[in-house]
């Protein structure tokens, strides 16, 4: 008995990780962070080696209990991927790879791929730091993607491992950020010029678009934006969709005044080339080094139009909003003027969407063949190096691809996990070069499975929209290049009787609209002749046609496999854990590998029983 009872005091002990204290792993500082909850008691930093496809956490909150951190998808939180640990009160640590079974249920992962760097509990904070890589072999964890990342943080008030609804927090997260303000330089004659609307009363409508045109900054040399950030009152954050800045062409006639942007004066609606935009979730955002809004050339736009869409859903009456775009510039000159190319499906009127679909696809193609010709000069390759997409709210997926001479060259950007309220500028972690002649497809991918009418394109948050913006240099004069389909096809392949475009959209009306009548939609739209439009600062607008080219999905890279292997859905026994953290001995590794976590919450009220009875025994 003596014997049995010393062989599980030995296991029991084995479960328990010595805390080596601050020593505990890197200590290198993590660029990115942010309050993962609405009371500020989740921070999260976090940093990553996209060469090696390893991401570093550092997860503090407020309590003296466990903490976990993980990756969770749109839909539901069952099969989510979270890491776990925390400090016993006898200063021992704890730490383990685990999945969601189900929404309130954990379960150790046999494939243990989170590397522990740091644990420690204060008075005030529990704080965990550990890696993973991108992408592990183990089918229980979530791939790190340049997607947005629905990140889960849940925590404790103690050392029992039980899921609390009300401590269990998801935040859209875009990680994989290439480009940190802080690696950025701030040039020491820093101007701020605010473009902003001054006490608009917000009608009581759910959509507004309010607009109006501002001059930019009169400067006597060549001068560089290099950085935006939106301006808006606190309490009208959440009625403010989108902020966006046109450039216009400086032989406009512009109007005076705020108006509807796309109301009964069409006057509001000039000017359509995008220099700086904001929407939902956003931050401000600065240009890399070698890239500017060029000012006070006479190429240079000298008035804007400034965008501002409302979504005062709740119809709140007495609402005055001084909202716009601060814009921060320099003489210190950069090596090039960007500019903005807008992609994607033309809007209005043709865009349209089934109810009750599980899956629709749209599409918008751009054939840059025209674009010297509009240009009126000879167009340089363009160099794209960052990108915003816009959907709005059954929107679940971008994507921009490239084609030149009839074969796919590469994805440019995309998102296969797209949030509405995450629309922010992302960094390419490389240069993509588009050549004239090229073309470039937008796929938008929507679900309407809470919606029993058809969903047409406009500028409403309940319609839709599929955009994509480039940001490049050189700039040149083209401000949009969009497609739509021929929806005469599209209302013949339905078994609709059309003869013009009104009459093609009116039919959707028609359309019973069952799961084959949707996928048939789909192909239709895709099979359909494109029209293709493509517009100049100075409103030029030239029209072409084209088809849409078959997508090759891009392959996913190899899985980084942990020490214990793959763990296969057949396998029995687990495969154990990736690596030792800090300060374990090969023996206690061992024995750690046998054991799940749940037998250390049971040694913990154990371990002290286990003592007392030996030395009875004994």
């Amino acid at each position: 008995m003596t014997c049995a009872l010393l062989f599980r005091l030995l296991l029991l002990t084995a479960l328990v990780v010595p805390s080596p204290g601050k020593g505990l792993g890197p200590t290198s500082r993590l660029r990115y962070s942010r309050f993962l909850d609405p009371s500020n008691v989740i921070f999260l930093r976090w940093d990553f080696d996209l060469e090696a496809e390893i991401i570093t956490f550092e997860l503090q909150v407020r309590t003296a209990g466990w903490v976990g951190l993980g990756v969770t998808n749109r839909n539901a939180r069952t099969g989510s991927d979270l890491v776990v640990g925390g400090v016993l009160p006898d200063g021992n640590v704890y730490f383990s790879d685990q999945h969601l079974v189900d929404e309130d249920t954990l379960e150790e992962d046999g494939s243990q791929d989170a590397e522990l760097q740091g644990l420690t509990e204060d008075a005030v904070y529990t704080t965990m730091r550990f890696s993973r890589p991108f992408r592990s072999c183990d089918p229980h964890d979530q791939d790190i993607t340049s997607d947005t990342m629905r990140v889960l943080a849940t925590y404790g008030l103690d050392d029992t491992l039980k899921l609390d609804r009300d401590r269990t927090f998801v935040k859209s997260i875009f990680l994989l950020q290439i480009v940190h303000p802080d690696d950025l330089d701030i040039p020491e004659d820093t101007i701020i010029h605010d473009l902003e609307i001054t006490d608009f009363l917000i009608p009581e409508d759910d959509t507004t678009y309010a607009c109006t045109f501002l001059p930019l900054p009169i400067v006597s040399k060549k001068h560089h934006i290099f950085k935006f950030e939106p301006k808006m009152v606190e309490h009208d954050e959440t009625m403010v969709h989108h902020i966006l800045v046109y450039a216009c062409g400086n032989a406009s006639v512009l109007p005076t005044g705020i108006s509807d942007c796309y109301g009964a004066d069409p006057a509001f609606s000039l000017c359509s080339q995008v220099i700086v935009g904001w929407a939902v979730g956003g931050t401000s955002y600065q240009f890399p080094d070698d890239v500017g809004v060029s000012l006070g050339t006479p190429l240079d736009p000298q008035w804007i139009r400034l965008e501002i869409h409302y979504s005062n859903f709740h119809n709140l009456p007495g609402v005055y909003d001084s909202s716009g775009i601060r814009l921060y510039y320099t003489a210190q000159l950069r090596k090039y003027d960007m500019g903005v190319l807008q992609l994607g499906f033309f809007t209005f009127p043709i865009h349209f969407i089934p109810p009750g679909a599980e899956s629709f696809l749209s599409y918008g193609l751009c054939k840059t063949e025209k674009f010297e010709e509009m240009n009126g000069a000879p167009v340089p390759d363009i160099q794209v190096y960052g990108y915003l997409l816009h959907t709005h709210l059954a929107g679940r997926a971008l994507q921009a691809v490239q084609y030149r001479n009839g074969t796919q060259l590469q994805t440019i950007c995309k998102d296969d996990s797209y949030d509405f309220n995450l629309q922010e500028t992302r960094d390419l972690p490389y240069r993509v070069e588009i050549k004239p002649g090229d073309e470039l497809l937008v796929e938008c991918h929507y679900q309407t499975l809470d919606r029993d009418s058809l969903t047409f394109g406009g500028p409403s948050t309940i319609n839709e929209m599929c955009l994509i913006f480039l940001f490049y240099y050189p700039r040149n004069n083209i401000s949009s290049c969009m497609g739509y389909p021929d929806i005469i096809h599209v209302a013949h392949e339905l078994g609709e009787e059309v003869s013009d475009s009104m009459e093609g959209m009116m039919a959707m009306n028609n359309v019973e609209w069952t799961p084959e009548n949707i996928k048939k939609a789909e192909k239709a739209c895709k099979d359909a002749q494109q029209m293709v439009i493509i517009k100049t600062i100075d409103e030029v607008v030239e029209n072409t046609t084209g088809w849409i080219p078959e997508i090759i999905p891009t392959t996913r890279g190899p899985c980084l496999e942990s020490s214990g292997g793959k763990v296969e859905p057949q396998d029995k026994t687990p495969a154990g854990f990736r690596a030792a953290p800090v300060g374990l001995s090969s023996s206690s590794t061992a024995t750690l590998r046998c054991l799940p976590l749940a037998a250390l919450l049971f040694g913990q009220g154990a371990f002290s029983w286990l003592l007392a009875t030996l030395k009875v025994v004994v």
